[in-house]
């Protein structure tokens, strides 16, 4: 398979994402992380200033979008109340060979409380793996982001590697609890299109 890497804007512009869910504003106490990434996105001149805008399914949320050094940030936003639910970006591993890199990222998520366990950071997984985009974990997980992972693997294709040296070693689609708790074992989810053996292939997993 070819990288979809250039193909993942145009599919995320042309596929608007399903993401519904209810605010409550009473419950809203940003961080001191994202005010100042959403006053950046609504000041003239900056940098993320005029980045894609994706329209959703709830008229209250509106998502922003931006690619980086082959790195995509996709950014949450309440437009009712004026602030950013969060952010997720998938990152480039320099952990992977070159040739891995053009085919895998790794999903990092930060949302604020009230936005969390409404599905958000899911749908923004699935919206990247829907484009073809395979995922792997990176070395550390939080339990919440391990549920995710789970249970995205209901869906999509998913198997264990361990990564060494920038090298890919087929574990299997299951592992025991101690080999998961290596520093250099990871999951990986296929995105759409993908099969393990044309994974296999075109990352030169052992």
């Amino acid at each position: 398979m070819t990288s979809v890497l250039p193909n993942l804007f145009a599919f995320w512009v042309q596929r608007p994402m399903e993401l519904r869910f209810d605010v409550d504003p009473a419950s809203t106490s940003p961080s001191g992380a994202l005010p100042p990434i959403y006053e950046r996105l609504n000041t003239p001149g900056d940098r993320l200033h005029g980045i894609l805008s994706i329209s959703l399914e709830d008229p209250e949320l509106r998502i922003r979008f931006r690619e980086a050094d082959g790195e995509f940030y996709v950014y949450v936003e309440d437009v009712r109340h004026g602030c950013l639910a969060g952010y997720t970006v998938f990152n480039r591993l320099v952990e992977l060979g070159r040739q891995a890199d053009r085919y895998v990222r790794a999903p990092h998520s930060r949302y604020e409380p009230n936005y969390q366990r409404r599905g958000l950071a899911s749908g923004i997984y699935r919206w990247a793996l829907d484009s073809g985009l395979c995922l792997m974990t990176g070395a550390r997980q939080s339990h919440a982001a391990h549920a995710l992972w789970r249970s995205l693997a209901h869906h999509y294709d998913s198997g264990f590697v361990d990564l060494r040296q920038k090298h890919l070693t087929y574990l299997g689609r299951k592992v025991t609890d101690s080999t998961l708790a290596q520093f250099e074992t990871r999951m990986f989810l296929l995105g759409s299109g993908w099969t393990q053996r044309q994974f296999k292939e075109a990352v030169r997993m052992s």
